[in-house]
């Protein structure tokens, strides 16, 4: 016998992988008669498993702690991807100018780190300003399963955004073509018949606190600068976007030296074991404390 104990856990039992994590969690493992709380470690010829647990319980994984690593936090890990909370003020990945120290840069290193054999692959970005939940894929098989998920628009992606103003509708869709403008590189929705990408966010009014809209943003399309052009067209720019509607979105209100956009929920189905996972981050401080002050 020689792999991972979850493994030879999930063959054993039939069991989903969120299950036998949560068997592991509960003590319910035991290998050589001490309990196992790493699924992942390895087993050896001549080990001794002993799996006990009622049938009709609910072993529910016990949630995760948020490490901090190089300066982002990492929120899933295995040994096919890992998702990650990035800090708003630092890019995903290098621009043209070949900046160093991206979140790319950082999760690379954390990886090889663990196994030279590895390194990261982006999946998705988030811009500068914005922080919240990304997947990066540990090789370049699982992160390209992983882009053909978000292709075909099948992932969950959810931001929360603080918005100048009031909309007046507590739901709607904003659908627009989005051109790139070839000096600023500003994106801007064209209306010229069979030009720029397809963008379409989903949003709702979570509630509305004198100068700003609290807002959730669900993103159908991911084009890059997406939300913020959205918003900022519809009158309602994120509270210090300093590139889309400045005049409207810094406020004195607003003091964070970032814009109030969060990429707040994140799911996608693991491409080997075809689980769903589903992620969730917490609302930035700046973004919380303004939220209290006004209510």
């Amino acid at each position: 016998m020689d792999g991972r104990v979850d493994r030879y856990v999930q063959e054993l039992t039939g069991a989903s992988r969120s299950f036998v994590t949560g068997l592991f969690d509960h003590g319910c493992v035991k290998v050589n008669g001490e309990p196992a709380s790493d699924g992942s470690r390895r087993l050896q010829v001549g080990d001794h498993i002993a799996v006990r647990y009622e049938a009709d319980r609910r072993y529910a994984p016990k949630p995760p702690r948020r490490a901090v690593a190089r300066g982002f936090e990492v929120s899933f890990e295995d040994e096919h991807l890992l998702v990650v909370d990035k800090p708003a003020d630092l890019l995903t990945v290098p621009t043209p100018a070949g900046e160093s120290n991206t979140l790319m840069d950082r999760v690379a290193a954390y990886v090889r780190a663990q196994d030279k054999k590895l390194s990261a692959f982006v999946v998705h970005r988030l811009d500068r300003g914005v922080s919240g939940l990304l997947v990066f894929g540990k090789s370049r098989e699982i992160a390209e399963a992983l882009q053909e998920q978000f292709a075909a628009r099948k992932p969950e992606r959810e931001y929360r955004a603080l918005l100048a103003g009031a909309l007046q509708r507590e739901a709607g869709t904003f659908e627009s073509r989005l051109e790139t403008h070839a000096a600023s590189l500003q994106r801007y929705s064209t209306r010229e018949r069979g030009r720029g990408e397809l963008a379409i966010t989903h949003f709702r009014v979570l509630s509305r606190l004198r100068e700003i809209t609290f807002a959730g943003l669900r993103l159908e399309t991911g084009r890059r600068n997406q939300i913020r052009v959205h918003c900022a067209e519809a009158g309602h720019p994120v509270l210090g976007d300093p590139r889309y509607r400045p005049d409207l979105a810094c406020i004195p209100l607003w003091r964070a030296k970032r814009m109030a956009l969060h990429a707040a929920t994140l799911g996608f189905a693991h491409p080997r074991t075809r689980e769903m996972l589903r992620f969730e981050s917490e609302l930035p401080t700046e973004m919380a404390e303004l939220l209290a002050k006004l209510r």
